[in-house]
């Protein structure tokens, strides 16, 4: 897949989180929908492997590429969760649940790797000249 292509899938794919989570948020579904989170965080990891792809140029061998590739994507969820532990905790005065953050950061992951998976086969074939 080239940059121009993988620019409009970012786009398109972060309008489209946001977009849900607006609606989630306006209409409570992370209240109300047990597994809404799991779904936001699967497409959150999905959408940083991608960045991790266009900000990376993984060009020589995209397999040895994904360790670092979902490196990036525990790295930033790690991150986040950090981010809703502090907020949490200090300002919301919510109770930390360290098994919702757990599968927050795994879903991130799992997002990441089905967008390594995605991309893997059109990157083979840039990178070996194959256009089939």
């Amino acid at each position: 897949m080239d940059r121009k292509n993988l620019f409009k899938l970012l786009a398109t794919l972060i309008f489209f989180i946001f977009v849900i989570n607006f609606l989630a948020n306006k209409f409570y579904w992370y209240y109300s929908i047990w597994y809404f989170d799991i779904i936001m965080h699967f497409l959150g990891g999905f959408w940083l492997a991608l960045v991790a792809v266009y900000l990376f140029k993984p060009t020589n061998n995209f397999l040895q590429s994904i360790p670092r590739l979902l490196l990036f994507v525990l790295v930033l969820g790690l991150g986040w969760e950090v981010f809703e532990f502090l907020f949490n905790n200090y300002l919301a005065q919510n109770y930390f649940d360290f098994w919702d953050s757990l599968s927050d950061v795994l879903f991130d992951v799992i997002g990441g790797l089905c967008a390594i998976l995605y991309l893997h086969v059109p990157l083979e074939k840039e990178r070996t000249g194959n256009k089939e």
